[in-house]
């Protein structure tokens, strides 16, 4: 049986206790939602903390504020249950709630929140097993290793971002807001995101997540498709998130494409999306946006199925997701 370490539990009800728990010893400190996967991960000695600070307490993280037609605001510790049964999410934003409804399964979806999804810790198959396992070959450099696994030769650590909630949300546009004893700020979630598999989030260790802040739905279609091997509980081996914005004509105003689990943060196929801007969402145009989708995505051998199946459905979904908006 796997047991947690020791740690102390706070329970605060307030942002300002939380801020100030938080600063008191940021790099000993997590913060704990839902626990669905910090919990684990300190079972298995992937992750370790002196002090939980608990937000299940703290009412003003939670809820969503809007109707779509204008700015809609989610607290960071709403639960994905809570996002999944909103009507708001269902009319304004279905890619959202696609999304969040292929996350693991509904009891884990009841206790996980969109901000702990958002700052999910990344994944790789030499990382996430037994600490005995890990053991037995080395640790790698996400743990106290010095050489990652996947890529003996590399200077970094290629762990992918598993979250299915920020490749949606980043084509969205959406922005987040980040408290702490310093005041708050708002930045674009993509910039919340760094291609390093252990520095994966760009924010400071004594800030938090406290909301999700989507721009008006007006116009927007959304949709999310996600592979992995079973129809729920397990993680993506591939999510592709698209917002699209069409003329009276049917032609492409905007569009954004991200894809999750490819990388170690969500990656936006640029060249795709130059590719439809501007013109026609005709088959040849989905096909010749597929293929250059592609190109970023590099996956490697660091998780479910083979890498290279995986990036031929990088090609695949994102013509399918496309061929998808088009018709509704």
């Amino acid at each position: 049986m796997m047991r947690l370490p020791s740690f102390r539990l706070l329970s605060p009800r307030s942002m300002d206790d939380v801020t100030v728990a938080l600063a008191d010893d940021p790099a000993s400190t997590r913060l704990v939602a839902g626990g669905t996967d910090l919990l684990p991960n300190m079972k298995r000695r992937h992750q370790s903390a002196k002090t939980l600070v608990s937000l299940r307490r703290v009412e003003a993280l939670r809820g969503i504020q809007g109707d779509g037609s204008s700015e809609v605001r989610i607290g960071a510790g709403t639960t994905l249950a809570e996002i999944c049964r909103s009507d708001v999410v269902k009319s304004a934003y279905p890619g959202l709630h696609e999304a969040v409804s292929s996350i693991a399964s509904p009891l884990l979806r009841n206790m996980g929140t969109l901000g702990g999804n958002l700052c999910l810790d990344t994944r790789c198959s030499y990382y996430n097993q037994t600490e005995e396992w890990r053991e037995a070959i080395g640790y790698c450099m996400k743990e106290c290793g010095d050489v990652c696994w996947v890529a003996p030769g590399s200077s970094r650590c290629w762990a992918t971002s598993s979250t299915d909630a920020a490749p949606l949300l980043v084509a969205l546009g959406a922005r987040v807001k980040l408290d702490s004893v310093r005041g708050s700020r708002v930045i674009p979630l993509e910039d919340l995101y760094a291609d390093d598999g252990i520095a994966y989030l760009t924010k400071e260790r004594d800030e938090i997540l406290t909301e999700v802040l989507l721009p008006s739905s007006d116009k927007t279609k959304t949709t999310y498709l996600k592979l992995r091997r079973r129809g729920s509980i397990d993680f993506p081996v591939l999510g592709v998130g698209v917002a699209l914005v069409q003329d009276d004509a049917g032609g492409v105003e905007d569009v954004s494409i991200l894809l999750g689990a490819v990388r170690s943060q969500p990656t936006r196929a640029k060249a795709a999306e130059d590719r439809l801007r501007g013109g026609a969402l005709d088959d040849d145009a989905i096909a010749e946006a597929a293929q250059l989708a592609r190109k970023p995505a590099a996956p490697l051998e660091n998780t479910d199925f083979l890498a290279r199946w995986r990036g031929a459905m990088v090609e695949k979904f994102v013509a399918r997701a496309l061929t998808s908006l088009r018709g509704r």
